[in-house]
């Protein structure tokens, strides 16, 4: 009787739930709490279902599920909460996955660290691409293989226990106590994992961790596959695609967009992405350079998930380490990868650099020129030897038109790729997707990392690919037209507040192609005191963006993306981009993104009256 009335209501939900639980890939931090990010939707979710209120005027009221849709988002509660529902769990037990290898890579992880042997159990076969091998000398994993016939079948073991199945529809299976892990893998939809018993709920926080870091939950679109399915208790509803034609495509437009020949990879986001290059150069060091220290050279107060994830792997495995890069405000990218590769090629260790350009949140690009010469330089070890070449990888995110690799271009001549997270300008915000491509001198790496990125089962799906396809031809007009959207506003602000420090491109770089979209703001401030100070800065900065989500709620938004088709984005990158960073790395500034389509003199009509009021 309660399976009914949960399907019901679903049933009920999805009818009326708000256009954005299907299309959106960004948040609002306007109704987000942190410290609550994990349940605060699903409480409010499960008054609701309590009190048989599906109306689309209260679920549109609900607030932001998780903080990324990358980590999650509503259908995916959704799908979890019904889930867990069926099997009398804790909505937080069951974690939706899109791809089909890494809730298990989740598991190992977290036993890796703990000193724990797996035991993986499973029926019928494995999928091609979970290579154990690699898992075991890559990764750094172990664990044993047990095929067996059914769940039954499974015995208690000095350690955890996996079962995986493949299933054709969500259905409540009976919870054997000698399973701790139940995943269910789902066609084409991704996985679902059931953590079985109190005393694996421990294992909880770090899945989602490695979730929200190495891969994405189940998209929205296929969580609507999978509740649908539940909702009618049929088998999976999976609609046709022409993914090889749109795959052809996107993979054409990257080329020329990028000006390189090599074939492009594309992910099921940008940190799905930037996972499969790390691994990817992580196994083509062990092939080619066995026993040398591995070094991932990282900005320290770049993106949040990028310092998150390099330092994720790094504790995974004893060669691999992160150094610092220091790039902003009063340091030189350049002088800092010089001193960087020296002290690295005195070790007779593997610099693999990672970097934004322009950088994040300060919009700085470093003279082009210098960094090849540095990163062409002949380096010695500490006893005469040639070091062993950089990798240059550069997320080139705010502004992907720009020809860094292709042959002739600046980063033509050492080994050097380029990946961008595709929520950004590539889709419009219409899907997570992200790409990497490299030079002529990256084949071989290109080859691993697109081996690792089939093993993690982090490839974009049918739907992002189609998007992707329709969303790229238009890319690099759109950044035309948000760049100038962006410095009139720039101007503006410039004029109206002269006070304010901005970051932003000159025009002479503009000139060259590098033309963001997306500025940061360092409003004037008052007090006696630096704390003083500080405090009335960023006081005034929610003032700023109170303000502009207030008077002009259909185009301002407070959310942390990019590239957007429509309206202004603004954000503390310091609360949102940087939440994993060290604090005394983040910055407490406004970050604005803009659009090529958006009411700008309403924006600039708003951002006076803020000047006036201060």
């Amino acid at each position: 009787m309660g399976a009914n009335k949960m399907r019901n209501y679903i049933k009920d939900v999805l009818g009326n739930m708000p256009a954005g639980w299907l299309n959106l890939t960004t948040h609002r931090l306007d109704i987000y709490d942190e410290s609550q990010a994990k349940t605060q939707f699903l409480n409010q979710f499960e008054a609701l279902f309590n009190a048989t209120n599906s109306e689309a005027s209260t679920l549109n009221e609900l607030p932001t599920a998780y903080d990324y849709i990358r980590l999650g988002h509503p259908l995916s509660c959704v799908l979890e909460w019904a889930i867990a529902h069926l099997h009398q769990l804790k909505p937080e037990n069951v974690i939706s996955f899109s791809s089909k290898t890494t809730p298990v890579l989740a598991i190992l992880r977290k036993n890796l660290l703990a000193n724990r042997n797996t035991q993986i159990n499973y029926t019928g076969e494995l999928p091609a691409y979970f290579d154990v091998e690699e898992l075991q000398r890559v990764y750094g994993y172990n664990f044993e293989l047990k095929k067996v016939e059914e769940a039954s079948e499974v015995s208690s073991f000095d350690g955890s226990t996996v079962f995986i199945s493949e299933q054709h529809e969500i259905s409540t299976i009976d919870l054997d106590p000698n399973i701790d892990f139940y995943i269910n893998l789902h066609a084409q939809l991704g996985s679902i994992l059931l953590v079985n018993g109190k005393a694996n709920e421990t294992y909880i926080s770090e899945i989602q961790h490695v979730r929200r870091r190495e891969t994405i939950a189940m998209t929205p679109a296929n969580c609507l596959v999978a509740l649908k399915a539940l909702v009618e208790q049929s088998s999976f509803d999976i609609q046709k695609s022409d993914v090889e034609t749109d795959k052809r495509t996107v993979l054409n437009l990257l080329k020329n967009i990028t000006g390189t020949t090599l074939k492009p990879l594309v992910a099921s986001s940008g940190l799905s992405m930037q996972y499969a290059i790390m691994m990817g150069l992580i196994h083509d060091a062990l092939e080619n350079h066995k026993g040398k220290a591995i070094k991932f050279v990282v900005p320290p107060n770049c993106y949040g998930g990028t310092n998150d994830q390099a330092r994720r792997v790094a504790a995974c495995l004893d060669n691999v380490e992160v150094v610092d890069l220091l790039v902003d405000g009063d340091n030189d990218m350049v002088r800092s990868i010089d001193s960087v590769l020296d002290k690295i090629a005195q070790e007779d260790a593997i610099p693999y650099i990672i970097a934004e350009i322009p950088t994040n949140p300060r919009v700085e690009v470093p003279n082009l020129q210098q960094l090849k010469a540095v990163l062409s330089k002949v380096r010695k070890t500490s006893n005469g030897a040639v070091a062993i070449d950089s990798v240059f990888v550069l997320d080139q995110t705010f502004c992907p038109n720009f020809h860094f690799l292709g042959e002739g271009e600046i980063l033509s001549t050492m080994k050097a790729i380029s990946y961008a997270s595709g929520s950004k300008f590539p889709s419009g915000g219409k899907c997570t997707a992200g790409y990497v491509v490299g030079n002529n001198k990256t084949a071989a790496l290109m080859v691993h990392i697109e081996k690792h990125l089939i093993l993690c089962d982090n490839e974009a799906t049918d739907l992002q690919y189609e998007i992707l396809a329709k969303q790229l031809p238009s890319m690099n007009q759109r950044i035309i037209d948000a760049y100038k959207n962006t410095r009139e506003f720039v101007n503006f602000i410039h004029e109206t507040l002269p006070a304010a420090k901005i970051n932003f491109v000159s025009e002479e770089l503009a000139d060259q192609g590098f033309m963001p979209s997306v500025f940061s703001l360092d409003l004037p401030t008052k007090g006696h005191t630096a704390e003083e100070k500080e405090t009335y800065k960023r006081a005034l900065n929610h003032k700023l963006i109170d303000l502009m989500i207030t008077e002009i709620p259909n185009e301002s938004k407070y959310c942390v993306s990019y590239g957007q088709l429509k309206g202004c984005y603004w954000t503390i990158p310091a609360t949102s981009t940087q939440g994993t960073t060290k604090e005394g790395d983040k910055d407490y500034i406004a970050r604005v993104a803009l659009s090529a389509d958006m009411d700008l003199e309403l924006h600039k009509k708003v951002f006076k009256e803020f000047v006036d009021s201060i």
